[in-house]
């Protein structure tokens, strides 16, 4: 083997582990990144290319957190290496708010809560939440967001956390299976027509839209018996919600701050709009600013362990980001037992 065929392996193993032959601070910070995320490439150029990337990624966090007078801070995560643009074409705008099929029966109205709201609450430390999930690029935040709340609502009333499907809710929820947007309501409404929605461990996700498995329709493993909507641009609606059961909601995540979120008490910027759809585990203070919990389908490696903690009471009707415009939660009575079969599938 001659020196520059040699060559030619050293360069190509160089590109798939994403070893950079740099001696630069920035390339080393990239080598580890890249090690971490499990992150290879195609060719030599496609590397550099996400390397310039990833370093200009790199220096705006820098510039942020430098600052010394905001309350939270950028890091870098499982999409340090994609463009602002490349990022929300992949994993935003995953909600499309629509005038759902209207049913008395299934769509209750808000309760009149009387008891007293708590000064903070989490429901991840009642063991309420499960785990943070990852929906790839198949962008079905919608289906993450409901399946949340109907996996906390079935511990809540008794039954046990088990993680339910969001890939029936991708393939069934709607005429035909899609990776695009959609909306929280009508997957509560397909549940509750469908008399209960099966296991994720029984029918797994797999980050792509696939023909409605129909023996699995028929795995009624975990029932929702209604879903109710949180008055729109109300915060202390959605606060006496919060602190009766985790809360689907959508909000704006369309700003590079979002995107590259890390730590602390996120407060923009950010527009008010209806795009990306989370789950609200709870609410509290931190360092003088109210805040809520909320749980992302974008893995365990981006934001606070997969959460961002967002500002409340900031005195817009619509909440940061949007947050107290588009909110809903199923209703689950506690006699309506999961199916016991649960365990085992």
């Amino acid at each position: 083997m001659n020196i520059f065929t040699i060559f030619a392996w050293i360069s190509l193993l160089s590109s798939y582990l994403c070893i950079s032959d740099s001696s630069s601070d920035i390339s080393k910070v990239f080598e580890t990144w890249c090690k971490e995320h499990g992150k290879t490439y195609g060719s030599e150029e496609e590397k550099l290319q996400r390397l310039q990337v990833f370093e200009d990624n790199y220096e705006y966090m820098q510039q942020h957190n430098s600052k010394g007078n905001t309350s939270y801070s950028l890091g870098l995560n499982l999409f340090s290496d994609l463009t602002h643009d490349e990022f929300k074409a992949s994993y935003l705008g995953g909600v499309s708010i629509s005038d759902s099929l209207g049913d008395s029966n299934i769509e209750l109205p808000f309760p009149d809560y009387v008891d007293a709201i708590p000064a903070s609450v989490d429901w991840r430390q009642k063991g309420a939440v499960t785990g943070v999930k990852y929906q790839g690029e198949c962008n079905v935040c919608w289906a993450f967001s409901a399946a949340a709340a109907i996996e906390s609502i079935n511990k809540i009333t008794g039954g046990p956390l088990v993680d339910v499907s969001e890939q029936e809710l991708v393939d069934c929820a709607s005429p035909r299976p899609r990776c695009a947007s959609g909306w929280m309501d009508p997957a509560f409404q397909f549940v509750i027509r469908n008399g209960g929605i099966d296991t994720l461990k029984d029918y797994p996700y797999v980050a792509k839209a696939s023909s409605c498995n129909k023996d699995k329709l028929k795995k009624h493993v975990v029932t929702i018996d209604g879903y109710t909507k949180v008055p729109k641009n109300n915060e202390q609606a959605l606060l006496q919600a919060v602190a009766k059961q985790p809360v689907s909601a959508t909000l704006c995540s369309n700003s590079k701050e979002f995107q590259e979120y890390n730590k602390g008490v996120f407060t923009g910027p950010c527009l008010a709009c209806a795009g990306h759809a989370v789950l609200i585990v709870g609410y509290g203070s931190e360092d003088g600013k109210d805040y809520w919990i909320a749980k992302n389908s974008w893995s365990h490696k981006w934001g606070r362990d997969g959460y961002i903690y967002l500002q409340r009471n900031t005195g817009d009707p619509k909440g940061l980001c949007g947050i107290n415009m588009y909110a809903s939660f199923p209703v689950k009575n506690s006699k309506s037992k999961s199916n016991p079969l649960v365990s085992s599938i």
